[in-house]
């Protein structure tokens, strides 16, 4: 059962922590920036990004660029989302 991932050829990660509880506790930009992606980003991994984004001294807007670069490098790899639709 896919659910709400819709259909890709990336490879989908079991998670061990409860994934609503995480994004719960995220910072209110990364919650709406997430709400919005095009890519089921586990809150985890959008969380590690933002502290290390910010650890390195990058504002919250330059952060939320810098995962916007990342979703499109993800879905360039993506052949299914790739693929022109008909």
């Amino acid at each position: 059962m896919t659910g709400n991932l819709g259909q890709s050829s990336l490879r989908r990660r079991k998670r061990a922590a409860d994934p609503m509880a995480v994004f719960d506790s995220l910072p209110a930009p990364l919650r709406q920036w997430l709400s919005e992606a095009a890519l089921p980003w586990s809150p985890v991994s959008a969380r590690r990004i933002w502290v290390k984004a910010l650890a390195k001294g990058l504002t919250p807007e330059e952060t939320l660029l810098s995962l916007n670069r990342a979703e499109a490098s993800t879905l360039a790899r993506d052949k299914v989302m790739a693929l022109p639709r008909r």
